[in-house]
């Protein structure tokens, strides 16, 4: 008997640390899962999902062999955010992406626990999502997408000295344009520049408010809002006519009608995020010791085709400049 349960207690044993040993080899070689929760679709957002894709690529990770990227993409519905939230939560992310400010502030009403990266996200504090950009105090950190406003400032005083009113199209809910409006907005009182603010609260409003500002306006800037950005083919159409031209924040916006922007690479913003999410995964970064990320270099972009549609002749030197450093669309 003596030696049956000693045969037992060495079989015990031996499954004990068989079953802890399986158990270690299984949590070292869980595949991470990310979930990227996108506010719509739109060339802006795109540039950043790529650029986040991108940079998981370039670090090893290839979705569906030792990565699993869930992508949702709510359409800018604010309904389908809370629900992709919660789906994404269900699907136990090692990490959760937001791409824009409606996005992160979704996944962060529903985890405090799960690392979120944010990303093209204007001013997280001001949004509500940290306690401080560089000492995040929660779960989240990421890129944010703040524009250069006072060189854009700058661009636009080149192109038009004499410039004394400008209006200021945006989402009066969106807290990343509102932020950027009122940034702008003081930039061009200090120099002694008129601005006359027009809020939209959906798509609806926006030929209406932008035909209200075509009396009293010169020019037009329109801060990084991707709902007006949705819809800026029908800015063009009006400002075109009346020869306004317009100023966008983000580089995405040129071709649709922008006239001149220093605008930052969405892309850039994505590959950084990127950067961040494989900082969690693979060396254990907690995001609240993690400052948020500000791009501070942008790039001059100039339209020479909408500047022949306004009849407008831009100085020789912003021309030149973006030869040499930025980009022209022709």
């Amino acid at each position: 008997m003596k030696k049956l349960y000693a045969t037992i207690a060495i079989i015990i044993s031996f499954l004990l640390v068989a079953f802890f040993t399986t158990n270690d080899t299984t949590k070292n070689n869980k595949i991470p899962r990310v979930g990227v929760l996108q506010l719509m679709s739109h060339p802006a957002l795109d540039e950043i999902n790529k650029g986040i894709n991108d940079s998981l690529k370039k670090s090893g990770y290839e979705n569906g062999k030792n990565i699993h990227i869930d992508y949702l993409n709510a359409q800018g519905d604010q309904s389908n955010l809370n629900t992709m939230s919660n789906q994404l939560l269900q699907k136990n992310a090692d990490v959760l992406v937001g791409i824009a400010t409606p996005s992160a502030q979704s996944l962060a009403n529903v985890t405090k626990k799960t690392p979120i990266v944010l990303s093209g996200v204007t001013d997280p504090k001001k949004s509500g999502l940290v306690k401080n950009n560089i000492h995040t105090g929660n779960n989240i950190t990421g890129v944010s997408d703040q524009a250069p406003l006072d060189q854009q400032f700058e661009l636009i005083k080149k192109i038009m000295p004499e410039l004394r009113n400008i209006g200021i199209i945006y989402t009066s809910s969106d807290p990343s344009a509102t932020t950027q409006m009122k940034q702008f907005k003081k930039i061009a009182e200090a120099n002694n520049i008129k601005v006359h603010l027009a809020s939209i609260s959906s798509l609806n409003d926006l030929t209406q408010v932008t035909r209200s500002l075509i009396p009293k306006v010169e020019s037009i800037y329109i801060p990084t809002d991707n709902t007006v950005a949705s819809g800026l083919n029908n800015i063009k159409d009006i400002t075109t006519q009346a020869n306004i031209p317009v100023f966008p924040a983000a580089e995405t916006m040129m071709k649709d009608g922008g006239l001149a922007t220093v605008g930052l690479s969405q892309y850039e913003i994505g590959r950084q995020s990127g950067e961040m999410i494989v900082d969690i995964l693979k060396h254990n970064k907690q995001p609240n010791k993690t400052p948020i990320r500000f791009i501070k270099k942008g790039k001059l972009i100039i339209n020479l085709k909408q500047a022949k549609a306004l009849h407008m002749k831009l100085p020789q030197s912003v021309i030149n400049e973006a030869e040499k450093k930025g980009e022209i669309i022709r």
